[in-house]
C-alpha cells in the first residue's frame, strides 16, 4: 500500500536482524518506496542479499556507546529525513535511554523513560490493568536477586514463568533458557530461579497462572496513539499458532485478524489513561473457563509480527511517518480505524499450518483465506528477486517442519494435507 503523501528523501533507520526488523523494512519500503538500513548484530540470512535494505553490521549491539557511534556514522553516510526504530524491547529501550545523543540526527517516535518503565514492569502493568479494569492473570514478582525459591501460594501448578525485565534477560545465557517457561512443580520453580540467578540475571521474574488451552487461545492487540495520547488506530488478530523453538517461544507464527471492539476499548482506556505516544502491542489470552481475554503484557513497539497489519491494508510505517516526520494527522484521510476483514499472517508452509490448527472452524477458516489469496508470508516480497534470498527462504520454509517435528510434535494426520 502506498503512503497518501510521499517522502522521497525519507530515511528509515531500524535496530534488529529478526523477522519484525525485515518486516518493517518491508513496510517502509511498499509504503514510500524507499530502502532502509537495518543495523544488526549478525548479517542474518533475513536481511542478507535483500534489494529493499542496506545491512550493517555492529557486532556490539549490547554497548549503547557502540550503538549510538555506528548510528552516527549511518546518518552521516545516509542523508534524508530519517526515523529510527527498533524491533525488540532491549533495542527500543536503547534508543529511549539514548535520545539526547542521537535526537539531533533522528525522528525517535517513542515514549520517554519513566512511562517505558512503567509498562514494561510486569508488577507495575499488573497494577495498571486492575487501575483501568483490564483482565490479568494472578501473578507473582520473584526478585532474583533476592535468591530462594518464589511465594507461590496464590497460584496453582504447573505455572508460567518469564522475565521481567526483557532487556537485562537478553544479556545474560544459561543452559535452558527460553523466553517463556511451563514449570510443572514448586521444585522445578525453584531450580529454575537459582539457574537465573547464577547466570547473573539480578532483576525480576514474573510467575503467572497458566491459562488453560493451547495456542490458539492466544490473541494479538497493537494500538497507535497519537502526539496528545489519544488512541487512533487499533489492530486485533486471533493467532492460530506460535513459534516452538526456544529463543522464540511465544511468538505468533500465524494470525487471522478479525474485530474485537469491546477488547480494543479495553486497551484505550489504559493507553489514554497514562498518555500512552505511538504504538504499543499487547499479547493476550482467551480463558475458556470464565469467558475473559486476558492481557499478559505491553510492547512499547511494534511486535515480531507486526505485517500483521500492513496485510491486512493498513501500512504500519504511514502512521509513523505522517505525524512523527511531516507533522500531518497520523490517520490517511478516509483509512480504517479498527480493520476487520479476515486476513491471514503466516509465516509457515500451508500443510504445516494446517496440520496444528486443530479447531475445525479455524481450519475451515483458514482454508478459505488460503483459498481466496488473503494470505500473505512477509518474508516473500515480490520485490526480492535476489536468487540466493529465494534458495534460503526455500530451505527455511522446509525447515520449519524439522522445527516444529523437534520442539512441538504433533501426530500426522492425513487431512492435514488438505
Amino acid at each position: 500500500m502506498t503512503a497518501q503523501i510521499p517522502v522521497p528523501d525519507l530515511q528509515p533507520v531500524i535496530l534488529g536482524g529478526d523477522i519484525g526488523a525485515y518486516s518493517l523494512a518491508r513496510t517502509f519500503h511498499e509504503a514510500y518506496g524507499v530502502r532502509s538500513v537495518v543495523v544488526s548484530t549478525v548479517s542474518t540470512g533475513l536481511v542478507r542479499h535483500s534489494r529493499i535494505l542496506t545491512n550493517v553490521v555492529e557486532p556490539a549491539m549490547d554497548d549503547p556507546d557502540a550503538v549510538v557511534a555506528t548510528l552516527r556514522r549511518v546518518a552521516q553516510e545516509h542523508p534524508g529525513r530519517r526515523i529510527l526504530v527498533g524491533s525488540a524491547d532491549w533495542l527500543v529501550r536503547t534508543l529511549v535511554e539514548n535520545r539526547e545523543r542521537l535526537e539531533d540526527l533522528y525522528t525517535i517516535p517513542y515514549v520517554g523513560t519513566e512511562l517505558l518503565d512503567l509498562v514494561t514492569d510486569k508488577d507495575g502493568f499488573g497494577r495498571l490493568c486492575a487501575q483501568y479494569g483490564l483482565s490479568h492473570p494472578t501473578t507473582v514478582v520473584h526478585d532474583v536477586a533476592a535468591g530462594g525459591a518464589p511465594d507461590t501460594s496464590s497460584l496453582t501448578f504447573p505455572v508460567i514463568a518469564k522475565t521481567g525485565n526483557t532487556a537485562a534477560y537478553h544479556l545474560v545465557e544459561f543452559p535452558g533458557k527460553k523466553k517463556v517457561f511451563t514449570v510443572a512443580t514448586p521444585e522445578a520453580l525453584a531450580d529454575l530461579m537459582e539457574r537465573v540467578r547464577a547466570s547473573g540475571y539480578t532483576d525480576d521474574f514474573v510467575i503467572q497462572d497458566l491459562i488453560p488451552g493451547d495456542d490458539s487461545g492466544m490473541r494479538i492487540l497493537t494500538c497507535y496513539c497519537d502526539r496528545q495520547g489519544r488512541m487512533r488506530f487499533a489492530a486485533f488478530g486471533h493467532v492460530l499458532l506460535e513459534e516452538h523453538t526456544p529463543g522464540a517461544l511465544g511468538n505468533p507464527a500465524g494470525i487471522v485478524t478479525r474485530g474485537a471492539p469491546e477488547i480494543v476499548e479495553q486497551a484505550r482506556r489504559l493507553l489514554e489513561g497514562i498518555g500512552w505516544v505511538g504504538y504499543a502491542n499487547f499479547d493476550l489470552k482467551y480463558d475458556p473457563r470464565d469467558g475473559r481475554t486476558v492481557f499478559f503484557e505491553l510492547n512499547p513497539r511494534l511486535g515480531r509480527s507486526n505485517f500483521y497489519i500492513t496485510a491486512a491494508g493498513r501500512n504500519t510505517a504511514e502512521l509513523y511517518v505522517r505525524e512523527h516526520v511531516q507533522g500531518l494527522d497520523p490517520m490517511p484521510e478516509g483509512a480504517e480505524v479498527e480493520p476487520d476483514r479476515p486476513h491471514l499472517y503466516t509465516v509457515l508452509p500451508r500443510p504445516l499450518l494446517l496440520r496444528y490448527v486443530t479447531d475445525a472452524s479455524l481450519r475451515r477458516r483458514v482454508r478459505g483465506l488460503f483459498r481466496t489469496r488473503a494470505v500473505t508470508n512477509p518474508l516473500w516480497y515480490r520485490a526480492e528477486r535476489h536468487p540466493r534470498r529465494v534458495l534460503y527462504l526455500a530451505l527455511a520454509q522446509l525447515n520449519q517442519f524439522r522445527k516444529y517435528r523437534t520442539h512441538y510434535p504433533r501426530p500426522r494426520r492425513a487431512e492435514d494435507l488438505g
